[in-house]
């Protein structure tokens, strides 16, 4: 694979055009120069550089965090290890939060089962009374 242009790169890399120029708006990835016959190009290692920004979204990490990533590189284990563990405790979080709404919208669910319907909906009272 030698020079790409951003059209297959953004092909290969399994994202659009416009997502690959807002990597290089927001500093995550470099814009190649610009040569004289008018096209940047782009390299292997631009499509391996999207894929990790790619699959780092897909584990949650925000663009931020992949920058941060980015940055400390391979040799930073220890920097990256407590990144990782602080995403998963906020993963974590965002699981008990989401039980929670489980437990209530079976419970709502099985209130309104349970509702004659000569009366309001328990799931309309529960969340206009904020419940």
């Amino acid at each position: 694979m030698g020079k790409l242009t951003i059209s297959t790169a953004a092909k290969q890399a399994g994202v659009g055009i416009e997502t690959i120029r807002y990597y290089q708006r927001i500093g995550l990835i470099l814009e190649p120069a610009k040569p004289a016959s008018g096209y940047r190009t782009y390299t292997a290692q631009d499509v391996q550089q999207i894929q990790f920004i790619q699959r780092a979204k897909t584990l949650g990490f925000s663009l931020d965090e992949i920058k941060t990533l980015l940055s400390l590189g391979e040799g930073s284990c220890d920097q990256t290890k407590q990144l990782a563990s602080s995403k998963l405790d906020d993963v974590k979080e965002k699981i008990q939060d989401l039980r929670a709404i489980e437990n209530t919208l079976e419970a709502l669910i099985n209130s309104c089962e349970d509702n004659s319907s000569n009366t309001p909906c328990p799931i309309i009272e529960a969340i206009s009374q904020g419940e």
